[in-house]
């Protein structure tokens, strides 16, 4: 397996595929690389370079006890794109990674970076405030963290099954390998990181990192996404953005590039394109 060793001794699990321009693609919670096989299948064979890592305490990574927050998200992925000595990447986040592309680009600056997307993303904030009253309740995440601790192998069912894909609209036809999927990924990572990262992806402020960015970024948010609330997310992020674009979809679920993934990618490589 590809792996680094962070400054801290955490060990990343990465793919790496192809050549030509580069894409990073960052995962959702609990997720892993995995989750983005149909985009890096798809990115690879129109001539670009795709990789895509475990974030730390997920999927194939090392499961350390601490530092799951955005902080050490963002730095892990500095330490591989400067490992791979990467230029001119495209970065490409899906929910939790979109706060972690967010964040890197702020916090390491922009030049290894050509361009971001940022796919229904947990930018600008999840949880609801004074300040940002679209947002959801922090019980939402305290039951969460609660489910992760007790009983997060029903947890990981529940979730894919319902909301995640949409599968609880009706009319929706459920598919049983991306729900296996999802569970598997979700197990294969560490109970500790994912209990963690939900603060990490439901508490922080990615305003002022938003506010930092200068490169293109193409924000795809769905209106009926179930996981981030529209309008606590994509709209507000496009406006924060000095050089943002969004791209809106009326009844795509959070999972949107895997259930839809043909339109995801299209849209996608159009940006890429322009």
């Amino acid at each position: 397996m590809s792996t680094i060793t962070t400054k801290d001794g955490t060990q990343i699990y990465y793919k790496d595929w192809g050549e030509g321009q580069p894409i990073v693609f960052s995962h959702g919670w609990p997720l892993s690389a995995d989750d983005w096989d149909t985009q890096m299948m798809f990115f690879l064979n129109h001539g670009y370079r795709v990789i895509a890592h475990d974030r730390r305490g997920h999927g194939r990574s090392s499961q350390p006890g601490d530092g799951h927050d955005m902080d050490h998200y963002a730095d892990d992925l500095a330490e591989l794109t400067a490992h791979l000595d990467l230029k001119d990447a495209i970065h490409v986040g899906h929910s939790t990674g979109g706060g972690e592309v967010t964040h890197y680009i702020a916090r390491h600056g922009e030049s290894r970076v050509a361009m971001a997307v940022l796919i229904s993303a947990v930018p600008p904030l999840m949880v609801k405030t004074s300040a940002n009253p679209g947002g959801l309740p922090k019980e939402v995440f305290d039951d969460f963290q609660a489910q992760v601790a007790t009983n997060r192998a029903q947890f990981y069912l529940d979730v894919p099954t319902g909301p995640f894909y949409g599968y609880n609209r009706a009319g929706a036809k459920a598919s049983q390998g991306v729900i296996e999927n999802w569970w598997r990924q979700g197990m294969m990572g560490g109970a500790k990181a994912h209990y963690d990262g939900i603060v990490a992806f439901s508490q922080t402020d990615f305003t002022e990192d938003l506010k930092k960015i200068t490169v293109p970024v193409l924000v795809m948010h769905s209106e009926d996404d179930q996981i981030v609330p529209y309008v606590a997310s994509g709209p507000l992020s496009a406006k924060l953005l000095k050089n943002g674009t969004l791209k809106t979809y009326k009844d795509f679920p959070h999972g949107m590039p895997t259930t839809e993934a043909d339109t995801i990618n299209s849209d996608l490589l159009a940006f890429l394109k322009r």
